[in-house]
């Protein structure tokens, strides 16, 4: 297989079957990361039933590295393993009752911000604040999902639900989409993402 990438330079001359193949291990990988990102969860009670996590850096670098369509299979992946059991939901936790729960509208927003973010992936490489504007959207649609439901399940105004679900994740929401913003751009200008 290394030997095909070499010969080719790039993946655009390797056979279809070793593209097919070098585009699913970055969908797992994709999916693997979000759920490492969220075995470090730092609560922040009382302030939101939400912790920290660095899942949703790796939601913007699944839109970033891997287009709209291979990011939105990345994220439903990783829903799926969480759904099936596997501890990889914010805190370890796994199962499908955590859909159900104050924090599921969050996770259930990783579909469509990783899509949204995977506009930003053009060629040549887009500026840094044209990046950074498509990952303060995605991370905007992942609160403002979390936010809805916080309110539907804990019965709560939407206000409410606003300063618990969005207010404490702003600084970090910042320095995660500049994270990944960084870290796309470095990989992408030094042609080390062989998409």
């Amino acid at each position: 297989m290394a030997d095909a990438i070499n010969r080719a330079g790039s993946l655009q001359n390797a056979p279809p079957s070793l593209i097919r193949l070098h585009r699913l291990v970055w969908i797992a990988l994709m999916a693997a990361l979000t759920g490492v990102g969220g075995l470090l969860a730092i609560p922040i009670n009382p302030f939101s039933p939400a912790p920290i996590t660095l899942q949703t850096m790796f939601v913007l670098l699944a839109g970033l590295i891997l287009g709209s369509r291979a990011a939105a299979w990345a994220m439903l992946l990783y829903l799926l393993a969480g759904i099936l059991g596997l501890p990889v939901f914010a805190g370890g936790r796994a199962g499908l009752a955590v859909f159900f729960g104050p924090t599921g509208g969050f996770l259930l927003g990783f579909v469509p911000a990783a899509m949204f973010c995977g506009l930003a992936k053009k060629e040549p490489v887009r500026s840094f604040l044209s990046v950074m504007g498509f990952c303060l959207v995605a991370t905007a649609i992942t609160l403002a999902l979390g936010s809805i439901q916080l309110c539907l399940v804990l019965k709560i105004s939407f206000v409410k639900a606003l300063l618990v679900g969005v207010v404490p994740f702003l600084p970090g929401g910042l320095l995660k989409c500049l994270a990944a913003v960084s870290i796309y751009r470095f990989l992408a200008i030094n042609k080390l993402l062989r998409l």
